[in-house]
This record gives structure tokens, C-alpha cells and sequence, in this order.
């Protein structure tokens, strides 16, 4: 809890505690996977993940410029997560070489194999080695 110390003026008092109140706000959350975008345009990311009986995948997020985006809001259950962004008005990506299914607009897809047979594209995911970290935030840099 803030306290204003003796003398301090209630604007300033006032301005103290609403600048701890945001600073506090501001950070990052306690379990959870984040997305931090460290370059100059929006990017749009792409999840995919084991449950511990399938492989699936989910999407779209968009993450601002400068901004963070939580992806998994709850603790962390695995270790190993895998990731697809691409700048979204000037193309360009951030891939690798696991194989997951895409959709346009939301999605949700259990599965990797057959995904042109369903009608889903397919993207080349980079692994995120959180090493059992429950939250974890992955930066996107040019």
C-alpha cells in the first residue's frame, strides 16, 4: 500500500501513487507465454503446442509494434512451445522447421498431418525452449 510522506503535497501524493499504481500494472505477468514485438511494425503470431495427447495449433494474435501480447495465460505445463510470426503489412516472418497447420482469421487446429487435404496451410514453426519455466516472454526482434 502507498503512504504519502509528511509534507508532500496531495498532488503530488496523488501523482506518486497513480505512477507506482501503473509501473505495477505494467509488469509482466506471473505464469504465462508472452510475445514482446521489438520492431517497428505489427506482427501476427501463431502457437503451436503438445497437450500431452495431441499436437494442435491456434491463432491469431497481433502484437503492436513496441507492444506484448499474452499467448497462454495460465502457467506453462511444457517445456517446449513453437511459434510462427510474420510482420503483418510488410510480409516477412519469423519460421523454422517444425510443420503446423494455419487457417486465416482465428483458428484452432488439432493436428499436423494432412493439413492442405483439410484445408489448412502450412507454416514452419520456430521451437520456444522455455526450460520448464512456468511464464515465459519471447522478444521479436528485425
Amino acid at each position: 500500500q502507498f503512504r504519502c510522506v509528511r509534507g508532500m503535497t496531495s498532488y503530488r501524493c496523488a501523482a506518486s501513487a497513480a505512477f507506482l499504481a501503473a509501473v505495477f500494472a505494467a509488469a509482466p505477468a506471473e505464469a504465462g507465454l508472452s510475445v514482446c514485438n521489438k520492431t517497428e511494425h505489427p506482427a501476427s503470431i501463431a502457437l503451436g503446442y503438445f497437450d500431452g495427447k495431441a499436437w494442435s495449433s491456434a491463432g491469431w494474435w497481433t502484437v503492436a509494434s513496441g507492444g506484448c501480447t499474452e499467448i497462454v495465460a495460465n502457467r506453462l505445463p511444457a517445456r517446449y512451445y513453437y511459434l510462427y510470426a510474420v510482420h503483418s503489412d510488410i510480409g516477412g516472418a519469423w519460421d523454422g522447421d517444425r510443420s503446423f497447420c494455419v487457417a486465416e482469421g482465428r483458428f484452432n487446429i488439432r493436428g499436423r498431418q494432412d493439413c492442405l487435404s483439410q484445408g489448412y496451410e502450412i507454416r514452419r514453426f520456430f521451437q520456444v525452449d522455455t526450460g520448464n519455466s512456468p511464464d515465459w516472454i519471447e522478444n521479436l526482434a528485425d
